[in-house]
């Protein structure tokens, strides 16, 4: 008997659309390099492995060549495809390697509670002329999240032009490449994209854990407690973001476009 697969399209409510991903039902965890294996024939920028508990859903997150620490949009095909598809109700509580995360059911919206991951300041010559290198664009400030660079550019326009050098920004000491600017639209208030060759995803499509970093540095310039972002990708997606605390609150959406089960594991 297979186990439950969904692929849900999530930080969109229109099909292949947002950031897709993989969602894996199992009864316990696989052998890691297992689910890894999984992750990388669905070839998806992140499949989400769920495993219910008493005390909520264990929840890991897989590219195709890596596991890793946080994860926003998987989290949220996740919280969609339990919701609805395996009848879970009231709020999900997902225990990670990051602590655990909240999904609640707001309207039309999942709103997942995250921790926030500050920006500071980052002094590298010599990071900053790869850098700009590699986006091909000199760079209006550089700072560091716990994991990825942070890249500001002078203007949207820019920031949709960029075509990066993947193979220099995969020698970088970092996560990934946050990119962002402010929005010309009326409809948002920034703009991002993200860069992670080094895990495997040369552009994400839609990235909810790099909006942790995206909210605090943006409050700070553009003075509202509530956001909205566009990640400026192919595919593109809408991210709503509040502060709570040292936590920030993604507000995103989610659609099932493929369903069935997960066989060749006997």
């Amino acid at each position: 008997m297979g186990l439950p697969l969904y692929q849900v399209d999530a930080f969109t409510k229109t099909p292949f659309c947002g950031n897709p991903a993989a969602v894996c039902i199992l009864p316990v965890f696989l052998e890691s390099d297992q689910l890894q294996a999984i992750a990388q024939e669905m070839n998806l920028s992140e499949t989400a492995f769920v495993v219910p508990t008493a005390a909520g859903f264990d929840l890991r997150w897989f590219t195709p060549v890596a596991e890793v620490d946080l994860c926003g949009h998987a989290t949220l095909a996740a919280a969609h495809a339990l919701w609805q598809h395996q009848g879970a109700v009231g709020d999900l509580l997902f225990h990670t390697r990051s602590g655990t995360l909240v999904a609640r059911q707001a309207g039309d919206w999942i709103a997942l509670d995250f921790p926030q991951q500050p920006v500071h300041s980052l002094e590298h010559p010599k990071l900053l002329e790869t850098l700009t290198a590699a986006l091909g664009i000199s760079p209006v400030w550089l700072g560091q999240t716990a994991s990825d660079l942070f890249v500001v550019l002078d203007n949207e326009t820019l920031l949709q032009q960029l075509s990066p050098d993947f193979a220099q920004i995969a020698t970088l000491p970092c996560r990934g490449v946050i990119v962002t600017a402010l929005s010309h639209a009326r409809n948002y208030d920034f703009v991002s994209r993200f860069f992670a060759p080094q895990l495997g995803i040369p552009e994400d499509p839609v990235t909810g854990s790099a909006h942790c970093s995206l909210y605090p540095y943006w409050r700070e310039h553009v003075a509202k407690e509530t956001l909205v972002g566009y990640q400026a990708s192919r595919r593109g997606g809408i991210v709503k973001v509040q502060g709570a605390g040292d936590r920030v609150i993604l507000f995103g959406q989610a659609v099932t476009v493929l369903q069935g089960e997960l066989l060749g594991l006997d």
